[in-house]
């Protein structure tokens, strides 16, 4: 099962505080709650045309060395982001394509999660508001609208993994948990992108939001990189900036 890293302040906050975005660095983003607003149903998030073009023109900068790392399938991803050039991670580094449009997946026994979404699908039609997200390696359970089922759905996913065993962990996240495979999280997600030629040799810098992020911004750390943490919470990421807006406006510096 994968561990979390050790949580502690941010070293830098908003956005004068943080150094000039530069052209030779790697930059790896999170999508929900990074680039686009959480919105109470998963499928409602939309990432502005503008964020998109300030993204699009860092792509330019950087001469590619901009990746989008979720826990989304690459096809949700691609469904949010229309046209998207980047590598893409989704599932938390179990599935990721690069520049040219190959694809590769992680070798996971997807049957295994039969017998789990069949209980969590039965859950869900006796509580409406919870919402079962099905991305193929990995089953999301969001109670966005039913927060006061939060500890419930927590103890059923548990149960869950300890039913189809130690293959699958537990991913907690905003307003969500998640049954995925335990090989990936969005650290190894990061170490695969950057094994690739446009990324190798530069300084990578994870942008994100939410607990899931906190192995990305280990793994950017550990690389002698830094890391972004947009809004509150405990963290161990060395920067951080309130919002969207201000990671835009950081953006925009990048020469």
């Amino acid at each position: 099962m994968t561990r979390s890293p050790v949580l502690r302040s941010p070293i830098a906050r908003g956005v004068d505080a943080l150094p000039r975005p530069q052209a030779d660095w790697a930059y790896f983003f999170d999508v929900d709650g990074t680039l686009a607003d959480i919105e109470l149903v998963p499928d409602d998030v939309r990432i502005a045309a503008e964020v998109r073009a300030t993204i699009d023109r860092l792509y330019d900068v950087t001469s590619g060395a901009v990746a989008l790392v979720s826990g989304r399938s690459v096809a949700d991803i691609d469904r949010h982001y229309p046209g998207a050039r980047m590598p893409l991670s989704g599932q938390h580094g179990v599935e990721w394509r690069d520049a040219d449009g190959v694809h590769r997946t992680s070798t996971v026994d997807t049957r295994r999660l039969d017998r789990a979404r069949a209980t969590l699908a039965e859950v869900v039609s006796r509580h409406p508001g919870l919402i079962l997200e099905d991305k193929g390696f990995s089953l999301a359970l969001h109670y966005r609208q039913r927060l006061p089922l939060a500890a419930y759905c927590h103890r059923l996913m548990k149960a869950v993994r300890d039913d189809i065993g130690a293959d699958f962990s537990v991913q907690k996240g905003k307003r969500v948990v998640e049954l995925k495979p335990a090989i990936g999280d969005k650290g190894t997600a990061m170490l695969q992108l950057m094994t690739l030629p446009t990324f190798a040799t530069r300084r990578p810098v994870f942008v994100g939001d939410d607990i899931t992020d906190e192995n990305g911004f280990a793994a950017a750390n550990r690389l002698g990189g830094s890391s972004v943490k947009i809004g509150q919470g405990k963290t161990v990421a060395k920067w951080r900036l309130r919002n969207i807006t201000e990671l835009m406006t950081w953006l925009h510096k990048a020469r």
